[in-house]
């Protein structure tokens, strides 16, 4: 095993996941699957149970069903962004797209449709992991002084992964940066919703693949970072293409 695998190994065996799903089949399967390359898995039957267990676990990362008793799985969502950035996946049914865009428009960071294979589950964890656990100082862009990336008001610490506005934070999810990382770092340039999808969240390149998670994403950033997020004047709509940053002299 090399040094960077064992790091790996080392990093995900302290890393700990919520899985919550009124399913106890879904339970176990996750639970025992995820535990097998490392993680240790706390579980929860309903809402309530999930936003106690996140509290007296302070989980790496939650999977959380949708459709959920007591307190639905967006019901979790809300109360959990309301203090925290923890990434949230969420498990949504084959064909209610709502779902899915209502879950993310309320800070999910992915989501998996059920029914879904545990390798695909794996896959979506350990990429949600690697990017909004990231440390690593980016490559230089234009205007950067240690580390640091300044545009109009906005000031971006990449060394930190923190915005500001003036000396304001803004509080984004470790997705919402990561993504924001990509476009700023490559100002000027237009991604294609897929190649985010490859760069960030690690998506394969499939082009049947749905694109809507990037353009939630990039939403909920506008709403962030934009006076007018309806008239954007940072990150702009390449039309044909996908989405890029204003390029920064």
């Amino acid at each position: 095993m090399t040094e960077n695998n064992e790091l790996q190994a080392e990093q995900e065996a302290h890393q700990k996941i919520l899985v919550a799903d009124d399913e106890a089949s879904i339970r176990r399967i996750l639970e025992a699957r995820l535990s097998m390359i490392g993680y240790d898995i706390v579980t929860a039957t309903d809402g309530e149970e999930a936003i106690a267990a996140f509290n007296k676990h302070n989980p790496d990362l939650i999977v959380l069903d949708v459709m959920m008793p007591k307190i639905d799985g967006y019901g979790v969502v809300r109360e959990i962004r309301r203090t925290s950035d923890v990434p949230i996946i969420i498990l949504t049914a084959l064909g209610d797209v709502s779902e899915r865009i209502t879950g993310l428009e309320l800070g999910a960071d992915d989501y998996v449709i059920k029914p879904f294979s545990p390798k695909e589950l794996e896959a979506r964890v350990k990429a949600v992991l690697r990017r909004t656990n990231t440390k690593e100082v980016v490559a230089p862009a234009s205007k950067i002084t240690k580390n640091v990336i300044t545009t109009g008001n906005i000031r971006i610490d990449t060394a930190r992964r923190q915005v500001f506005r003036k000396n304001e934070r803004i509080r984004l999810t470790g997705m919402e940066f990561s993504l924001l990382e990509l476009l700023v770092n490559n100002s000027g340039q237009a991604y294609s919703r897929n190649e985010i999808l490859q760069h960030v969240w690690s998506y394969p390149p499939d082009h049947r693949i749905d694109t809507r998670v990037v353009d939630v994403h990039i939403s909920r950033l506008r709403s962030k970072l934009e006076t007018d997020p309806a008239n954007p004047e940072l990150i702009l709509t390449a039309r044909g293409i996908g989405y890029m940053f204003q390029r920064i002299s």
